[in-house]
């Protein structure tokens, strides 16, 4: 939900969502960015209109035999009509309006076309590129109404229905660039959304890929441990002891790191201190957890360790994690090998284990959980392959560029 903001003088509100015009069409620009160009390049362009029209207003009356010669009134409606603009982007309707009345009483005074209509025309592309069309096309109707009074009653030479086309062009050419730029505004605030909320969604289903691998892992460390518990607990009630002491372990390690990978959705937290992302330097910590479920496994590690980038650390460690939850679950009676081999240009991960090779459920190629190692690496432009090994068993091998990849 959307905490109300306060208006902004005008109308306008502060806290424009993104991605969705504000009531001043500003398509949830920063506040300060709508004030700065409201409040200094308006007043600008007003002042250049003013120019320009008292500048301009003799000599094309002296191009227009039959007007009548601009005066004390002509150049008031002139500089009405341009001071106006100053502050078109807060009152557009208002802004048209008065523009649309002081080039009416310029020209029923007979005074010749000139630059009072560049103004006008700024006034009426405002409200069409501002304000949605109907209520644009509400307040451009009366203006042009309004404006071609003078072909019909003016003080000089009237144009009649002669002049309807060229007159009603000042009114339909800027209504029509206005609305072109409005929606180019909007098509393009719409892609904007649209990406954000494919990027949400890519993040969400990071998040859950992160707590598959997180709880996954944990769930199956804690069911052989607590299988092994139950068997022992009648006969050997001391070991049965210290599998009850590695599931409160292995729980504990799973929530701190379910913590961690859920921390990316926190909003409005204190932004305190949080434990690093797991990486490959974590895999013996890892290894010893599966110790305690039944599962021995050996690292080796080849090559100088080194820091990586964060997403390619993580990578390797959830491939490491999730084979051997893989193992856990369906090699049955098994031990594992993790091999970490760090070259220039890469580090490359490898997990085999002795256990039933490709016949357990879920070790097939197709398995979900291998379908999410491979999306993971190939993510960051690596390469992945499982299936069984040629000496029975598992093999699991992914290979990670050392340099991320947007």
């Amino acid at each position: 939900m959307e905490t109300p903001q306060p208006a902004a003088p005008g109308g306008t509100r502060a806290g424009a969502v993104a991605g969705r015009p504000g009531p001043d069409g500003t398509h949830g620009a920063a506040p300060w960015v709508v004030r700065w160009r409201s409040r200094l390049l308006d007043p600008v362009l007003a002042l250049l209109l003013l120019l320009l029209g008292l500048l301009g207003t003799g000599p094309a009356s002296e191009n227009q035999p039959g007007t009548v010669p601009p005066d004390g009134a002509a150049y008031a409606a002139v500089a009405v009509a341009a001071l106006v603009v100053a502050v078109r982007r807060r009152w557009p309707r208002a802004t048209l309006a008065v523009s649309a009345l002081a080039t009416a009483v310029y020209l029923v005074l007979g005074h010749a076309y000139g630059p009072i209509l560049v103004a006008f025309f700024v006034a009426v592309y405002t409200v069409a590129a501002y304000l949605p069309v109907r209520p644009a096309a509400l307040a451009a109707g009366p203006a042009l109404a309004v404006l071609l009074v003078h072909m019909f009653f003016s003080a000089g030479a009237a144009p009649g229905l002669v002049g309807l086309v060229p007159g009603a062009a000042w009114v339909v050419v800027p209504f029509a660039v206005g609305v072109t730029v409005r929606l180019n505004r909007d098509a393009a605030a719409r892609n904007r959304s649209e990406q954000a909320r494919r990027l949400a969604d890519e993040e969400r289903l990071r998040v859950a890929q992160e707590v598959h691998d997180v709880v996954g892992h944990g769930l199956a460390a804690i069911h052989m441990q607590a299988e092994i518990a139950l068997h022992l607990m009648p006969t050997q009630p001391e070991r049965a002891e210290s599998a009850l002491t590695a599931i409160s372990r292995t729980s504990k390690d799973a929530l701190d790191e379910l913590r961690v990978t859920l921390a990316v959705v926190r909003r409005g937290d204190d932004g305190g201190e949080r434990s690093p992302a797991p990486g490959l330097a974590q895999v013996p910590a890892l290894r010893d957890r599966l110790a305690g479920a039944g599962l021995p496994v050996t690292v080796e590690v080849s090559g100088e360790p080194r820091a990586l980038p964060v997403a390619v650390d993580l990578a390797g460690y959830r491939v490491v994690q999730e084979a051997l939850t893989n193992v856990l679950r369906h090699a049955g009676p098994a031990t594992a090998a993790v091999r970490i081999r760090y070259a220039p240009a890469e580090v490359a991960v490898e997990v085999t284990d002795t256990g039933r090779g490709g016949a357990g459920v879920g070790r097939g190629v197709g398995g979900s959980g291998l379908a999410g190692m491979r999306e993971r690496v190939t993510a960051l432009g690596g390469s992945f392959d499982a299936g069984p090994a040629a000496d029975g068993g598992f093999r699991v091998y992914a290979s990670l560029p050392v340099e991320e990849r947007s």
